[in-house]
């Protein structure tokens, strides 16, 4: 349950496995939690409806869900017509920034999530980026947080009368398998998240990048993956 009258977060929830358990985090830090989702057009938009479960299920203080139309922009297999890469090993995910990356993805969220933060007093902005088990995303690298973090104080009210925001990645340097098994520790509803890509209606393809890495996690982890694939 949220902490009342705590130090509140504002918490980028996708509806996925990472940005879930990053919630946990913050909850077990003793914030008070703020949800912020984006509909940005992706094509796995079942993920929207996924956080809107995690946040009646975690009994957030509030949830928003703010609508983003990215595809105008495109450049991405998420919110275009590229097809999403399938059946790529390890080696093969980490030669490249996959097509799966979406131009200015997190930094429009960050900031969308900074703005918010500004407007209910929150100190921190909680995020579930990786650099372990993802294909080298250059806005979830920590240059790239401190950075953020640096634009934030130059360009706010709150930053220049010197109520500087953290943004918070507690799973920045975990592993997959670690993540479930923290996700596990702090009891996060896991069966609720979905990672997929490329879902068919109601499954994860079990075939994309995503897919292929929570397999994989939980697998390694030892614990039940509660996830329906179509590729099993």
């Amino acid at each position: 349950m949220p902490r009342a009258n705590g130090p509140r977060a504002v918490v980028l929830v996708s509806g996925g496995l990472d940005s879930a358990v990053t919630a946990a985090i913050a909850r077990r830090d003793g914030q008070e939690l703020h949800f912020l989702t984006f509909e940005y057009g992706q094509r796995h938009a079942i993920e929207v409806r996924q956080a809107r479960r995690l946040a009646e299920a975690m009994s957030v203080t509030n949830h928003v869900v703010c609508s983003i139309d990215l595809r105008a922009i495109g450049g991405s297999a998420l919110t275009g017509d590229l097809p999403v890469p399938k059946d790529f090993d390890r080696p093969e995910r980490a030669a490249e920034i996959p097509v799966t990356y979406v131009p200015g993805r997190n930094l429009i969220f960050l900031s969308l999530g900074a703005a918010y933060a500004e407007t209910i007093g929150a100190e921190s902005v909680y995020f579930g980026a990786n650099v372990l088990d993802y294909s080298g995303y250059p806005d979830c690298r920590p240059e790239f947080i401190r950075a953020f973090e640096g634009a934030v104080k130059e360009g706010t009210k709150a930053g220049v009368e010197g109520r500087a925001l953290r943004v918070r990645a507690p799973l920045l340097a975990l592993s997959k398998a670690e993540i479930i098994r923290q996700g596990v520790a702090l009891a996060v509803p896991l069966d609720l998240t979905h990672s997929c890509y490329d879902p068919v209606g109601e499954l994860a393809c079990g075939r994309c990048d995503s897919c292929r890495i929570r397999r994989e996690g939980f697998r390694t982890a030892g614990v039940v993956d509660p996830t329906r694939y179509a590729l099993t």
